[in-house]
Order: C-alpha cells, then structure tokens, then sequence
C-alpha cells in the first residue's frame, strides 16, 4: 500500500512538472486589403506598434475624412482623428478599436502621422499638428510630443522647436549609444528630409539636412534596422525612394523604387505611399497605404478620396538593395519584440 501511494505521488509531482512541446503558431495570410477604416473611409500614415498592456498589435493612423463631401479642396484631410486597429493574431487581420485621445478639442485640430516608440515603461508618440481645418495646404504645421501608459489616452508634453514652422512626418529611433534621432518633412526647404537629435525624447537640437549622395525630395521618412544596415523609405509620390546608411549619418540611394507600380490585389492597384517598416523574426514587413478609387477618374469625391492599408513583405538582392513584390501573398506571425 505504501508504494503504491508513493507511485501515485511520484506520477503527481511528475505530471506537475513536465512540460509538453511549446505550441506553435503558423504564420496566417494577412488579408488583402490589410485594412480598412470603417468611420470615415480614409485610413492612411500607418504606425505599427507592440502593445505591452494587452499582447497585441496596435496600428496608428491618420483617419483621413474621405466620406466628406469637399468638392475641389482639402479640407477632408484636415480635422482627421488619429484612429487606432489591432491585430490579435501576428498581423494578419486588423479591427478598428477607437480614435487615440489627446484630451483637446478634436473638432478644430488636425492630427497628422503618427510616430509612436516605446521606452522604458512609456509610450511616445511624435505627431503633425495642423492648427486648424483648412480647404488648401498654405497654414503652419509642426510636431508635437505626447506620452501614455496604454497607448489609449495620450498627455501633451511639447512642442517640438524644428528647422521651420511647417515641418511633419516624424520617424524616431534610437541609436547604438541610447540616444534618439528623428527625421521629418521640412516642408518650407523645398520638401527635403531633415532630421534632430535627442537625448531622453523630451529635448530636441535639430541637425539640419540629412547627408545624402544627390537631391532628395519626399515625406513619410521611415528608418529602420535590418541585416545589419540602417534603411530609409521615402514616400516621393512615384513610389517609395530606399536609402541606406551604416551610421544613420550618411545615406546612399538606391537606384530603383519600390511599390512605384501598381499592384494585382484588391485596392493594391495604385502606388504605395507614406509607409511604416516592423522588422520581426528577421523579417521586414512594409505596411503602406494606397488610394484604391484613384484609377477611375470620373469617381466620385469618396472612391477617390477613399485610402485603406496593405502589407508587403521586403527583400533584398545579392547587392543588399531592397526588393518588394507587393503582389505575393504574405504570410505573417509577428511576435512581441525582446
């Protein structure tokens, strides 16, 4: 009797502390379109975050207002919230979860490209502010630094003092030594990409223009880290321009564009503009945004105004250049970062 009761305790403790195979989560495809906004229509800037506060992907995006009727101006992508989806399975489908919360009147302000980073215990989020809603682009527009816990309601930390009063599109990350840089649109130079070094993310000394090997003109600059080089996606309006650096100091263009020609996919059939790069498990996933209803001109204010987001996955050649083939389906499993 006493051995079988020490059996039964041997097979108890046994149970308790074996540990089964780790259970494996295959890539899924990611749908096409990735997503589409489902208030106003107009999805477009994207910024692809982890949430620590809930295991998921967050996705931030200027919530473009493409359902208004706007006649000739532009006053649609003027007062746009900044609208939030999530991903709940690596980025392969998204929901529409709510607008961000800045605490400040959403009718008379216009919130533009989000950046968002992550830092010790912190949210920050860089993000053009248009002081207004106007029907054409002659007003002033600058960055603004905001903090959160839970990526939900956001507090106002600052105006950030760059090159000029009409500068947007923020991209920041940090460098080796901690310390952070951020590149941006300075509109007033000709739309030329500049950038300011920071460092704690709260105090900001603007650098100038970015060193490159021949003229640059863009917006949406996006940089990333990836097979051991820094990259830069640049949205030139004809495609994305790729620039690449090994000290975040000193760029080098790329001879060819990427997502320049149109796509086979449903609304991929339009360039890719203004993009965010997650690198994950060595892979580089672009997600962009691209303006479906624009190869029909005889639309309508809405399908032409109308923006949703999609998903690639980057690649590149035996020359280290980046390749994108927009039309492969991409199957993704993004998992919480280190």
């Amino acid at each position: 009797m006493k051995a079988l009761k020490f059996l039964a305790l041997v097979i108890i403790l046994t149970a308790g502390t074996c540990k089964g195979p780790d259970k494996v989560t295959e890539p899924k495809l990611a749908d096409k379109p990735l997503y589409r906004d489902t208030i106003f229509d107009g999805a477009a800037d994207p910024s692809v975050i982890w949430n620590r506060e809930t295991n998921s992907w967050y996705m931030f995006y200027t919530n473009r207002r493409a359902t208004l009727a706007h006649g000739n101006d532009v006053s649609w992508v003027h007062g746009t919230p900044i609208g939030i989806a999530e991903s709940k399975d690596g980025g392969a489908s998204w929901h529409y979860v709510a607008n961000a919360d800045f605490n400040s009147d959403k009718d008379s302000i216009t919130y533009w490209a989000p950046e968002v980073v992550w830092h010790d215990g912190l949210y920050h989020m860089y993000i053009t502010i248009v002081p207004g809603i106007f029907t054409n682009w002659s007003h002033p527009r600058h960055i603004d630094h905001y903090t959160s816990k839970d990526l939900l309601h956001w507090d106002f930390d600052s105006q950030l003092k760059l090159a000029t009063d009409k500068v947007i599109d923020a991209c920041v990350v940090q460098l080796p030594d901690g310390t952070w840089r951020m590149w941006y649109n300075n509109e007033k130079a000709g739309k030329s990409i500049w950038y300011a070094d920071s460092p704690d993310l709260y105090n900001w000394t603007d650098k100038g223009l970015i060193t490159l090997d021949g003229k640059q003109r863009g917006e949406g600059p996006n940089v990333f880290q990836w097979k051991g080089k820094y990259y830069m996606v640049v949205d030139e309006w004809r495609g994305l321009g790729i620039f690449s650096s090994v000290d975040a100091q000193n760029w080098k263009r790329q001879a060819n564009r990427i997502l320049d020609v149109p796509g086979t996919g449903e609304g991929d059939q339009v360039i890719g503009q203004h993009a965010d790069v997650v690198v994950n498990n060595d892979h580089a996933y672009i997600f962009y945004f691209t303006h479906p209803g624009r190869i029909n001109r005889d639309g309508s204010d809405h399908e032409k105004a109308r923006s949703l987001i999609q998903v690639a996955e980057l690649e590149t050649d035996e020359n280290g250049n980046i390749i994108c083939d927009r039309n492969k389906p991409v199957y993704i499993n993004m998992v919480a970062p280190e």
